[in-house]
C-alpha cells in the first residue's frame, strides 16, 4: 500500500509497505527494522515474533521513545508482560498490532511530533 502524508523536514516517514517490505522516505527495507522520526535501525537482529526476548526490548529502551509500536507481522499478537516490564517501569507505552497497522499509526504519531518507535517484523520471502 502506498501512503501519502505531509512530512515534517528531516523525519522518517513510512511511504509504503506490504508483508515483505517497509519503505521509509522511498527507500525499501526487507529485514525487520526499527523506525523512529530521527533514525532507522535497518536490521533489527531478531528471528521473528516467537524469538522475542527481554534483550530486544532493552535495545529499544536505549532509544528513549515515549511509545513503541510493535508490528507483529501479518497477525496481531501480544507479547508476554515479562518481556516488556522494563518499558512499563520507565513509563514507556507499548502497543502490539499488525505491521500494517503499526506503519499507519507510526506516521500519525510521528506527524504529531511524538517520539515514537515502530519495531516492525516482516514476513521473510521464501
Amino acid at each position: 500500500m502506498k501512503l501519502h502524508l505531509t512530512q515534517p523536514e528531516d523525519t522518517n516517514l513510512i511511504t509504503a509497505y506490504d508483508d515483505h517490505f517497509v519503505e521509509v522516505n522511498k527507500k525499501r527495507y526487507s529485514n525487520h527494522l526499527i523506525v523512529m522520526p530521527n533514525q532507522i535501525i535497518e536490521d533489527w537482529a531478531i528471528e521473528g515474533f516467537a524469538k522475542l526476548t527481554v534483550a530486544h526490548f532493552t535495545d529499544i529502551l536505549k532509544l528513549n521513545p515515549e511509545v513503541i509500536l510493535l508490528g507483529t507481522g501479518k497477525t496481531h499478537q501480544f507479547v508476554h508482560p515479562k518481556l516488556t516490564a522494563a518499558l512499563i517501569e520507565k513509563g514507556i507505552a507499548i502497543e502490539c498490532m499488525t505491521t500494517h497497522a503499526a506503519c499507519r499509526t507510526y506516521n500519525i504519531l510521528m506527524n504529531e511530533g511524538r517520539h515514537v518507535a515502530a519495531a516492525l517484523l516482516l514476513a521473510r520471502e521464501q
